[in-house]
């Protein structure tokens, strides 16, 4: 990979890897969750109620109670979820590409395959070109299929393990992990989650990215919403350029997409732009740089002419 190419990953690796770490320490560190035997969310170590046991204790009068839903409630959520469609509207799945923990395991996971036979998911027709973008080739083998079903095993058990904490004390749960003494309930929840990530992870990752991630669908709609929104554009004036690559855009898309496709085509881009770098890669050697880029507007948004 050239080097623009190589370090726009790099800077998105470091933002995933940083972000899937802050989604493992939020519980312990008690910079976010909720948990069930308080009652209430904890939130940068402070509690964060809704004032409702007050209230039926005749602590505080209704109007405060009513204050504190608006304040401690609504409020969050609306602002949350606002910026996180704002965002979505304006660049795409952003949050889904650069952030969100679950992709960050699916790319994981496809590079693992890919490594063992050829292809980023079992349900892929066949195996992708081994010749790379920077004209490396790729060398498939076997033992390449125990760690990838053990590294699905390591995320699925850390991701159950992590969602425990969020509702139970961390230091409870890993108290009774390094020390066997899980109760019947927790030891039944994590493993039943471990086994629904370990399928899903193996088997359904795409799908859930496509159809099953409710934040991965509304950032989607907020996106095609927006006809002036960011998407990866493609020079049509060099189409012709395509003829001497090996489909490298296609071939390292995480979601399986087609990036010189149109828009409504592309509904689950991540925007995690490794079509871009791949395009830049090949083409590291032609003046006119790649053929793929960030574009803003036009309507179906994925043609654009040579500047």
């Amino acid at each position: 990979m050239s080097a623009p190419g190589r370090s726009l990953q790099w800077r998105r690796r470091i933002l995933q890897a940083g972000f899937f770490a802050l989604f493992i320490l939020a519980p312990p560190l008690d910079l976010l969750r909720f948990d069930l035997n308080l009652g209430y969310l904890i939130f940068l170590g402070q509690p964060w109620t809704l004032g409702i046991d007050p209230f039926r204790q005749g602590e505080i009068e209704a109007a405060q109670m009513a204050l504190q839903l608006l304040l401690y409630g609504f409020l969050p959520l609306a602002l949350v979820a606002g910026a996180l469609l704002y965002s979505a509207w304006r660049w795409g799945r952003l949050y889904c590409g650069w952030l969100c923990p679950h992709f960050s395991v699916v790319e994981m996971v496809n590079g693992a395959m890919l490594r063992a036979g050829g292809k980023p998911s079992l349900w892929e027709p066949k195996p992708l070109p081994l010749r790379q973008p920077d004209g490396r080739v790729r060398h498939p083998h076997w033992i390449w299929w125990p760690i990838t079903w053990l590294l699905a095993l390591f995320f699925a058990l850390l991701w159950a393990v992590a969602l425990l904490t969020y509702l139970l004390p961390p230091a409870e749960i890993y108290g009774n992990l390094w020390r066997g003494e899980l109760s019947m309930n927790q030891f039944r929840f994590i493993l039943v989650a471990t086994a629904i990530f370990l399928v899903e992870f193996l088997f359904a990752r795409h799908l859930f990215c496509r159809f099953g991630c409710a934040v991965g669908l509304f950032q989607s709609l907020a996106w095609m919403a927006n006809d002036r929104a960011m998407v990866v554009g493609f020079d049509t004036s060099r189409a012709r350029e395509c003829s001497t690559c090996n489909n490298a855009c296609d071939n390292v898309c995480p979601m399986r997409l087609k990036p010189r496709t149109i828009k409504r085509k592309m509904f689950t881009c991540t925007e995690c732009a490794q079509c871009i770098s791949a395009c830049t890669t090949v083409q590291r050697e032609v003046p006119a740089g790649s053929l793929l880029r960030w574009v803003d507007g036009g309507g179906e948004g994925t043609r654009f002419e040579s500047l």
